[in-house]
């Protein structure tokens, strides 16, 4: 602890050597701490919103994953009408269930029959009472056609029976049909109606089941969306919120940079009092001699240097009395740069 402050009071008010006091100047301090607080700050923020940028991106591709999942498993379109089932076998053919009542309708004969009969036996009867009272020819053929119109009579009777029983038939044939074809379209109106109302029925449904789940599907997918936009603009933010913070660092550098140059940052000790293994190496391209070379005192400096000496430059840019007695040389003037070339 005694070692750091002592270093930093070195720097704060130099070195006293041999009644001579080195170091930078309070505005260069002052620069390089100002130099230093920007990038520290810089580090900081960057650092605090490139986490904050990160942690948004992984946000950001968590819920583009999840989006993307929604709408790959989205239901598919259905067709609604698809698989209906017909009940129409439930109605049944009645048709086999109806008769003609006029079918089988018979002749009655058997009253025909006694009357012939009581014809015979009363025309048998007259010829024997004619017979026993010795009547005359003309008496029996009388009695004969009497008997033979009785008998027309009844076969005109069975005729008559037999057109009325076909009239009949007839008509019992027409009624069945009327009825077979009335229920044939009973029938059909049941299948029709029926299949109608179970498509209805299964597409109503499905369209239900399709609309409601659609809708659930939507909204999830729009919050989603939403939650991405979120985070894409959190990451946006967090990008911006780094780049001010580099930003901020850089314009502090630069600040703490001129205040460390104007403060005698760029200076250094120059003259050539105070050098020792001095040799010329180069030329700058205004012509100013570059040397290398030793400090002598390891105050200014360990190991070897490159630069120029105070008494060859221009003198705006030579600093009398910089260091005690010894001048300096602003390099920030000059085309020389002013280097450590090995320890």
């Amino acid at each position: 602890m005694e070692h750091i402050l002592e270093i930093l009071h070195n720097i704060w008010y130099g070195l006293d050597v041999d009644g001579l006091q080195y170091g930078l100047g309070p505005m260069a301090i002052a620069g390089i701490v100002q130099a230093g607080g920007s990038i520290l700050g810089g580090l900081f923020g960057g650092g605090a919103a490139r986490k904050a940028e990160e942690a948004a991106r992984r946000e950001r591709m968590r819920l583009e994953n999840k989006l993307n999942n929604l709408e790959k498993n989205r239901q598919a379109i259905i067709n609604p009408y698809e698989g209906v089932e017909n009940l129409s076998d439930l109605a049944e053919d009645l048709s086999g269930q109806m008769s003609n009542p006029y079918a089988n309708l018979g002749v009655a004969t058997q009253a025909a029959e006694i009357q012939i009969e009581e014809a015979d036996i009363s025309l048998a009867n007259t010829l024997d009472t004619l017979q026993a009272t010795g009547a005359s020819a003309g008496g029996a053929t009388a009695l004969a056609q009497a008997a033979l119109q009785s008998k027309k009579q009844v076969s005109a009777n069975i005729e008559q029976q037999e057109a009325q029983n076909e009239k009949l038939r007839v008509q019992g044939e027409q009624q069945l049909q009327s009825q077979k074809i009335a229920e044939q379209q009973r029938l059909q109106g049941i299948q029709m109606s029926e299949g109608q109302r179970i498509q209805s029925a299964e597409a109503a449904g499905k369209q239900f089941v399709f609309g409601t789940r659609e809708q659930r599907e939507v909204a999830e997918m729009d919050r989603v969306a939403t939650q991405l936009s979120g985070a894409e603009a959190r990451q946006q933010q967090a990008a911006a919120d780094r780049t001010s913070a580099m930003t901020t660092a850089i314009g502090g550098i630069v600040s703490g940079v001129s205040s460390f140059a104007e403060g005698g940052g760029f200076k250094k000790e120059s003259d050539r009092r105070i050098k020792k293994n001095i040799k010329l190496i180069a030329k700058s391209k205004s012509g100013l001699n570059i040397y290398a070379f030793e400090y002598i005192d390891k105050i200014f400096g360990e190991g070897v240097w490159q630069g120029v000496m105070s008494d060859e430059v221009s003198s705006n840019a030579v600093i009398k009395n910089f260091a005690g007695e010894f001048d300096g040389v602003d390099y920030s003037k000059i085309d020389v740069e002013f280097k450590q070339l090995s320890l």
